[in-house]
This record gives structure tokens, sequence and C-alpha cells, in this order.
């Protein structure tokens, strides 16, 4: 696993070192059933595709997706602008979940408000959900995200030059985690967001009765409203490897913020495409075990 390393004392910093924490409590909880869980690329299967490719940046959203009504694009209907200051409205309690007024709560960044999710929220192939098919879907949300996210930051970096794309996309992946953990707080479209959080509870539905551990159906039972957030959110532990792989395919010579590949003193820098090398497959990156709102506030901060 990818561990916190030395480095600086920035909010930044400070909040990743506490999600690395988080992270580790996380990962000892998910351990139990992670092999209920775990997806693989490779295993996938879908009507007409006689081999689906094992690394993420290969895969096709026209193929590859339990998507069959033609809106397999993750970013269709997503602006594709993801840097600007526009939208400050999206801080109003009507947009963000818990906030108690339109001046008190948290703030959405604009980068938040046009993830590129819609795959997400019109698969319909639920036959054919299982850990490895979802996975590829998730990942197909990234891996555009993550190409859009490129191209705009390399425009956005001419005129906010501290601005660092392994740092950008650590949030987006975050809050991809937080979406699919059914954490997300940004409410956006009231019908667009009702959609997909009852599209992934279907999904989630399948995954759970697709267990094949008694022990680990009894576990994950653990909510009257079928929510099913206790196997969401060690589903996103057991797969969030790959998903950070995904996200990553375009990040060519960008580095991540601080040293988290190894152990103490001997930590390193991600520095090819932010991701660790050699057999360490982790992401450098705990932004997702951090709460939506203070990244928010962070990145706000940053700006």
């Amino acid at each position: 696993m990818a561990a916190a390393g030395s480095g600086g004392q920035g909010a930044r910093d400070v909040l990743d070192r506490i999600g690395a924490e988080v992270q580790n409590i996380a990962h000892k909880a998910a351990d139990k059933y992670k092999d209920e869980l775990k997806g693989d690329l490779s295993k996938a299967k879908f009507l007409g595709v006689s081999r689906v490719p094992p690394d993420p940046c290969n895969l096709d959203h026209e193929i590859h997706t339990n998507v069959t009504t033609g809106k397999d694009d993750p970013c269709d209907r997503r602006w594709p602008v993801r840097f600007s200051d526009e939208s400050r409205s999206q801080c109003t309690k009507n947009r963000i979940k818990d906030s108690t007024s339109d001046t008190v709560g948290a703030c959405a960044p604009y980068r938040r408000l046009h993830v590129c999710d819609n795959n997400l929220e019109n698969i319909n192939d639920y036959n054919n959900i299982n850990n490895h098919t979802l996975l590829v879907d998730v990942c197909l949300a990234a891996k555009h995200g993550g190409e859009l996210l490129k191209g705009y930051h390399d425009i956005y970096k001419q005129t906010n030059p501290g601005s660092q794309l392994c740092t950008v996309l650590a949030q987006s992946f975050a809050d991809i985690g937080d979406i699919i953990r059914g954490k997300d707080l940004y409410l956006g479209d009231e019908k667009e967001k009702l959609k997909l959080e009852n599209n992934l509870k279907k999904v989630f539905s399948k995954i759970y009765h697709n267990l094949t551990d008694p022990k680990a159906k009894e576990y994950y039972n653990d909510d009257t409203d079928k929510n099913y957030y206790k196997l969401r959110e060690d589903w996103w532990t057991a797969n969030r490897a790959t998903i950070w792989e995904a996200i990553t395919c375009n990040a060519w010579g960008n580095t991540y913020f601080r040293a988290t590949c190894g152990s103490g003193k001997t930590a390193i820098q991600a520095s090819h495409k932010c991701r660790c090398e050699g057999a360490n497959t982790d992401p450098p990156t705990y932004f997702d075990y951090v709460p939506q709102y203070l990244r928010w506030f962070e990145e706000w901060a940053e700006d």
C-alpha cells in the first residue's frame, strides 16, 4: 500500500495525511471480503466482445459497457470546460446536501459540476452486472474525465502556474469515489442526481446478490433502505487502484505533490503518470478518504 510519507505541512498535505490514516482503517475493514468485491477488467464479458483489455486506458465506452441504450459516453451532456470561477451559485443549499442556508455550507468547485458519470447514470443491463463489468464502467467514467481534465489543465496552468495535474486528478478521483459510495454532497439537477443514485443502488443490489459467502451477505445486509453503503465503501476500497490507473491514463510526466510511494523516510513521489512504480500499484493519493466538504474548501483556497 502507498504510505504517508514526509513532506510539507500545508492544508493540502495535512488533509492527505488524515486521509491516509482513514484509508488504512478502511483497508483493514475491507480486507475480510476483498476477494468477493475485487473486479478484474480482463474477466468482464459483454455481448459481441471477444476480449476486454486488462489495461483501463484501452477501454472503449461504445463496446465495453453495460449501457445498451446508446447513452454510453461518460462525458455526454457535460460541459467540457473544467476550470472556471463561474457558477458560484452552486453554493446554494438546494445544490449542496446538508447546507443550512445559501451562505453557510460547502461550495462545489466548477470541476465537480461536470464530472463524467453519464454512463453510470444509464447502466441498464442489470443481468450482466458483476464486479468486473461494474469496474469497467467506473473506469470509463474516470478515464474520460481524466482526459478532459488533462486537456483543460494545460490551458489553465498558463495563468495558474502553481496548479498540479496530479492534484486535480486526485480531487476528481475522490469525487468519483464519493458518488460510488453514496456520499456525494453535490445535488445539482435533482432528477439527474436521483436517477444516478437510484441506478447505483440497483447496481449494488446485484453486486450484493452475487456474493457467494453467506457471512459476506450477512455482513453487508446492514440497512433497511437497501442503500448498500457498507458494500459500496468496501467495493471502492477493493477497486480504487484500477480506477486511479484509469483517471491517470494521460497524465504523462506529472508528479504527485508529496512523497507517498513507499514508507517513512524512504517514500518517494509518484512521478510517472501520477502513479507509484514497480509492484506498488496503490494510488498515491488519499483525498478519497477526506470528507468532501473539506477537500472543496481547500480547493477553493488553492485557487
